[in-house]
């Protein structure tokens, strides 16, 4: 099957309505990365110095050589950049995102962490690149991370983020069962559900655009006045529209220098000043979540055979299920498991077929209030349509005139009148009746189709979300 993996849908235009606690109008997370003692070094066994985020924008790694004034700066995150942060947020629900050689080189930060009663949630074993190692190897320094993880901090991590990740990361992470949540997305602002296999995954996607990285990054902030300016401006939005969460990330290294933790302790001013704000956790928002909005499974049109697919869509042109046949063939995805998606795919082969094909598709529709419906031999789907609109308790003289407009409409168009009935009621369908039948061939042979992919519409709508 042609089949696209990657889901660009989300949630579409009506996100689920959220009620965070506390009469929260947003969740707000704050999100500490400790990397310091875990990135790219000959001394953990690397073959280059560190290059990425840091005051040195642009650096490039050292092959087999240790880079001094790259290892200052991650030292400074560690020394003095933490501790400044942890007299900040000490109060504050926090999420270290801890890296497990990094957190095992602090013992005194991990403490710090812990007495604040601060998550720490796993940032992987090494602070390194991911996305060309393969998959034994990503697996086994998962699993290392986790032993390492609770060895030091006496607890396995509940939530997980690579960062640095490859294109197997979220699916390796998730089959270690392991986990409560997920972090290496960044598709939507509030945590949703991704299915491998038998395992229903929690995702809560993090954030590169609020995030203090962009101190290190060309074209990001220069000063702690733009970061508060952007995080204000991020917040405004999402309490705003309500229901929304927002990350926040943060690293020793670089937040933690003075002249933009100031910009950070305005910004947490600024957020209590505000009523419905929930300082939480990122476990704290996967356990709301699953609670709140547990993941349902349904039959996924992009994942039916072909056999199910058209047993399933065969019918929704009517007595046609050519159409379902072809709309298998082409490239689905996640996009296409809701109403509106499968409505387009389908659409897509009506469109594309010769007038010929799609007069096939129209002449296959029952006259409205004919024989058919007299004798109660209509589809299951048009006997409920037309029944919604009153054409199946018709008076003799409407049935009539039905009748007789049919017969003239055919005559003149070579299909019979078709119009998506549950979008009317019977004066309404009579009026355009009436109105139609006098259209040029061109002009009703179009109308006709249209009135055929709405009605396609309506009848998935009955089927799928959306």
């Amino acid at each position: 099957m042609n089949r696209y993996p990657r889901d660009m849908s989300g949630y579409g235009a009506t996100p689920p309505l959220v009620e965070w606690p506390n009469n929260g109008r947003i969740a707000l997370q704050l999100v500490l990365n400790y990397e310091e003692g875990g990135e790219n070094n000959i001394l953990h066994g690397d073959t280059t110095s560190e290059a990425f985020l840091s005051e040195i924008v642009g650096a490039t790694a050292w092959p087999n050589q240790r880079h001094s004034n790259m290892e200052s700066i991650y030292e400074y995150g560690a020394r003095a950049g933490f501790w400044r942060l942890h007299r900040m947020m000490k109060d504050l629900p926090v999420t270290v995102y801890g890296v497990a050689t990094a957190l095992a080189r602090a013992p005194e930060q991990v403490a710090a962490m812990k007495t604040a009663g601060w998550e720490i949630a796993s940032h992987g074993l090494k602070w390194i690149e991911y996305k060309d190692t393969s998959v034994k190897s990503e697996a086994a320094d998962m699993v290392e991370a986790i032993r390492l993880h609770t060895e030091v901090v006496g607890s396995p991590p509940q939530g997980w983020y690579t960062g640095r990740s490859s294109e197997n990361t979220l699916k390796l992470a998730a089959e270690t069962g392991q986990f409560k949540y997920l972090a290496d997305t960044y598709a939507d602002d509030l945590p949703y559900w991704m299915e491998f296999g038998k395992i229903d995954q929690l995702i809560i996607p993090y954030t590169l655009d609020a995030n203090d990285m962009r101190f290190a990054t060309p074209q990001g902030f220069n000063s702690g006045d733009q970061f508060f300016t952007y995080l204000k401006d991020s917040f405004d939005t999402l309490y705003a529209e309500g229901g929304r969460m927002m990350s926040i990330g943060l690293h020793c290294r670089l937040i933690g220098r003075p002249g933009r933790a100031a910009a950070l302790q305005r910004f947490i001013d600024y957020a209590n000043t505000h009523d419905g704000v929930w300082f939480a956790t990122r476990e704290e928002i996967a356990d709301h979540w699953a609670a709140t909005h547990p993941h349902k499974r349904f039959t996924r049109p992009s994942q039916m055979t072909r056999e199910i697919f058209v047993e399933t869509y065969g019918g929704i042109f009517e007595h046609s299920p050519w159409i379902a046949e072809r709309a298998h063939k082409l490239e689905l995805g996640p996009m296409h498991d809701n109403a509106t998606g499968l409505h387009n795919a389908l659409c897509r082969v009506f469109r594309s077929s010769t007038d010929a094909k799609r007069l096939e598709v129209l002449v296959a529709h029952p006259d409205l209030a004919g024989k058919l419906t007299a004798a109660r031999r209509l589809t299951a789907a048009s006997t409920t349509e037309q029944a919604s609109a009153g054409l199946d308790a018709l008076t003799d003289s409407e049935r009539e005139n039905f009748i007789k407009l049919n017969s003239n409409y055919v005559k003149k168009h070579g299909f019979p009148f078709i119009i998506a009935v549950r979008d009317h009621n019977k004066d309404d369908i009579l009026s355009a009746f009436e109105t139609r039948i006098a259209n040029e061939q061109a002009i009703e042979f179009n109308e006709a189709c249209h009135q055929v992919e709405r009605i396609a519409e309506l009848r998935l709508r009955d089927l799928l979300p959306r």
